[in-house]
């Protein structure tokens, strides 16, 4: 693929010719204790194999399957421990916004602010975010062809704010199944902006448990490397150290001490297509 946009997060390089990097993190803050424990793990292993990686957890999941699903700590709470977490820890942080009231608050702690997947065609969401200064991580919507995220790049990028992710997150294919089509990373690479793979919700199978979506984890790491050849910027899993106990999104979590054997792979992958590619 085409090198894309080159900008920081932090510390971190993404996109053009930076190094293949990773967003990873559970999938909602569970208690302070335990997002800050994934987070220090990720920073360790991040430390050893020289990975550029974001943290990455949610305060708010706002569209569980259940009305009695556990949601997370919330706004406030939620970004007084992610704030913990980013001067503890050094790594930028990302988390999901979901409303325009939240943009600003989430701004002052977050290095990235990710716009979820069924929310990716919200105007004034996508606008509040870019004006937000900060870095856009927008998913791809499930309903959504490659083709049509670039109406949805322009409502950000039309802010004045071109440090723009795209994350493709797979597409539904009949009921309660998602398929991934490796062509979509190649078509929105020719938007220009860093393209991720999102390799755990591509592996969901929403509202297959009935009250909770299930998932495939088996697949997680065929499509990741599947995803590392075709030569994407980052690669986005949620990972947890007991995904049966995690209170979201458990069934399509890498298990945390399957992230080096994994982030091992997809940099050794990264780096040989992008020698192939001459960047």
């Amino acid at each position: 693929m085409a090198p894309t946009r080159e900008f920081q997060i932090g510390p971190v390089r993404i996109g053009g010719q930076a190094p293949l990097m990773m967003i990873a993190g559970p999938c909602v803050i569970e208690s302070e204790k335990h997002a800050g424990f994934i987070a220090g793990q990720l920073r360790q292993l991040s430390q050893e194999l020289e990975l550029p990686l974001v943290f990455k957890a949610s305060f708010d999941k706002a569209n569980r399957s259940s009305v009695k699903s556990y949601r997370g700590p919330g706004l406030k709470e939620g970004l007084r421990i992610l704030g913990a977490i980013k001067r503890a820890t050094g790594l930028p942080v990302l988390t999901d916004v979901h409303e325009v009231a939240q943009v600003e608050a989430a701004a002052e702690v977050c290095d990235v602010l990710q716009v979820p997947a069924f929310l990716c065609r919200q105007t004034d969401l996508l606008v509040a975010v870019g004006r937000s200064g900060r870095a856009v991580n927008v998913k791809k919507g499930q309903f959504l062809s490659p083709w049509e995220m670039g109406n949805v790049v322009e409502k950000v990028a039309g802010t004045g704010n071109e440090r723009i992710l795209v994350t493709e997150r797979g597409t539904t294919f009949g009921y309660q199944n998602l398929v991934v089509d490796m062509r979509s990373l190649a078509i929105l690479n020719r938007l220009g902006y860093p393209v991720i793979f999102d390799a755990t919700h591509s592996v969901q199978l929403p509202g297959g448990e009935h009250h909770r979506s299930g998932g495939q984890p088996e697949f997680i790491e065929p499509l990741a490397r599947a995803a590392a050849a075709v030569g994407v910027d980052g690669i986005f899993v949620e990972v947890h150290e007991n995904p049966p106990t995690a209170l979201s999104d458990g069934t399509n979590a890498l298990p945390l001490n399957q992230f080096r054997p994994l982030a091992m792979k997809l940099m050794r992958l990264a780096q040989l297509v992008r020698a192939w590619s001459g960047t």
